[in-house]
């Protein structure tokens, strides 16, 4: 199909109606299909994204990957996104994804991993905006359904950024995420927002806002902010897997519904359980574990002590010890709605660099 020939498609619908959209953001390592799960048992997004299929010459799509589309048991659409930039190669994997029940296609130009936008994909693409033009006309080419595209505002500046929306828009992209930050400032520097609300103006698709959605009263004022079609939340819902549940009722205008530190222990104990395995050995799984309770930590209690405790664990018993102190010694405290202020998730790449972390 030709971009003369391209008609937009329609949207998957949203769980409910005439309401914002809610996406969950695209996390590698982090959104496979044990996490997915994990979050529609506490209330699912209308759309989820696969981690990304890395994509060159000795690519094939990664089967744990494949599994968090072909074994969704969700009930929400799940787009597959693709980070590469050899187009030969793009069109070969998206031949081999559309043979599996994606939702769409979903192009990444924004991942701000070193390791990343150093080999030239992801956001380094954002650097040349006339390659990633070349990317998107064979993609929406060879994409019959849906085609989205995920990006940040530019590389180490904005100079590109509305030749790159020219570009989503000439090849009729169906979805645009835009996270208002730079890939150099990764995820330090303050979201600027005025910029997705210059992409909504920009472009003829739905543009979904992406950056600090830290809870479901921030996505309004966000949303109020840049007339976005919706919000993509990434870290925030790994530290409250119930954000997109209080979304809807926020834009309901209902009443959030609070969670107690006592189903934050739960949460704990169901995500351990589902990113089990046989296979994978107990003090490398409750290292994994503490990179999602990073962010959990955040809402637990203003002086990091979870984290600080947390984060000395080796054992599973010495996990849920911890968890025990101090999600059930309190167990109906209400888990803070939004991040405790100076409690960092990463502070090597969420802290300015002119500042220290205590944590």
């Amino acid at each position: 199909m030709t971009q003369a020939t391209a008609t937009r498609q329609s949207l998957p619908a949203g769980h409910i109606a005439g309401q914002p959209l809610t996406a969950l953001a695209p996390m590698q390592d982090v959104t496979d299909l044990a996490f997915m799960r994990v979050i529609a048992h506490y209330g699912a997004p209308d759309y989820y994204v696969t981690e990304f299929f890395r994509v060159h010459a000795q690519s094939r799509p990664e089967k744990h990957i494949l599994r968090s589309i072909d074994e969704n048991d969700t009930g929400r659409p799940v787009f597959a996104q693709l980070i590469g930039e050899d187009i030969t190669h793009l069109e070969r994997t998206v031949a081999a994804l559309l043979r599996h029940p994606v939702a769409g296609i979903d192009l990444n130009l924004g991942c701000p991993a070193p390791k990343v936008y150093k080999k030239n994909v992801g956001g380094g693409l954002l650097r040349e905006p006339g390659r990633i033009d070349e990317i998107l006309a064979a993609l929406r080419a060879a994409v019959p359904g849906l085609f989205t595209v995920k990006m940040r505002i530019g590389f180490d500046d904005t100079d590109a950024f509305d030749r790159i929306l020219e570009s989503v828009d000439r090849h009729r992209a169906d979805l645009l995420t835009v996270h208002g930050r730079t890939v150099k400032e990764m995820y330090r520097s303050e979201v600027r927002y005025p910029m997705i609300a210059h992409a909504v103006r920009r472009v003829r698709c739905p543009v979904l806002a992406n950056g600090n959605e830290t809870s479901a009263a921030a996505a309004s004022r966000i949303l109020e902010e840049t007339n976005a079609a919706g919000v993509m939340i990434g870290r925030h819902a790994i530290r409250n897997p119930w954000i997109f549940r209080q979304c809807r009722q926020q834009f309901a205008g209902e009443p959030v519904t609070p969670v107690t530190l006592s189903e934050v222990r739960e949460y704990v104990e169901r995500l351990y359980r589902a990113t089990q395995s046989p296979e994978f050995p107990e003090r490398a799984h409750v290292n994994k574990m503490k990179k999602y309770l990073n962010f959990v930590g955040q809402g637990v209690d203003p002086d990091g002590a979870f984290l600080h405790d947390m984060r000395r664990v080796t054992s599973e018993a010495e996990l849920f010890t911890v968890c025990d102190q101090h999600l059930l010694s309190a167990s109906d405290r209400i888990f803070a709605d939004e991040p405790y202020a100076g409690v960092i998730a990463r502070p090597n790449c969420e802290t300015p660099t002119d500042q220290t972390c205590s944590l």
